[in-house]
């Protein structure tokens, strides 16, 4: 599972170093590829490359002729790339996905169970600013969850 925040730079070329909490559960899977791809939010999200395939399947038991199907895949499964972890622990986040999600320099990691997102710093406190003033409203909305 992916667990925490953690903040990053960004190189010129792309190259951003994983969290070390991040590449000891892909370690733990025995495979250090991921795929990223876009989400609804402006931010990226990166899932170990056995999550991505269970991803896929579910997707191809869908009938293609439902347009909001259709629209779905397109925007999520062409927005994906293929990364590997260097020997450096860095990955590369191709231009198009840099530019998608503003990433700039500043970045932040977050971990979201059995995936990651990738944020720019600044738009990542502005997404978690109004769920810490709402906190208590939020977890009503889940009352099978005992926190």
């Amino acid at each position: 599972m992916f667990r925490g925040r953690f903040e990053h730079t960004i190189d010129n070329k792309g190259r951003i170093s994983l969290p070390a909490k991040f590449r000891e559960v892909l370690s733990s899977e025995g495979d250090y590829r991921l795929v990223i791809t876009n989400s609804f939010e402006n931010c990226l999200i990166a899932y170990p490359f056995a999550a991505w395939q269970k991803i896929e399947a579910q997707l191809k038991s869908h009938s293609f002729t439902q347009k909001k199907v259709r629209d779905f895949v397109r925007f999520f499964v062409s927005g994906s790339s293929e990364c590997s972890i260097d020997k450096l622990g860095r990955i590369m986040i191709p231009s198009n996905l840099r530019d998608f999600a503003s990433l700039e320099k500043d970045i932040t990691f977050a971990g979201v169970l059995d995936k990651f997102e990738i944020w720019n710093k600044e738009k990542w406190e502005n997404v978690v600013e109004g769920p810490q003033e709402n906190f208590d409203e939020i977890t009503t909305s889940f009352p099978e969850i005992k926190i």
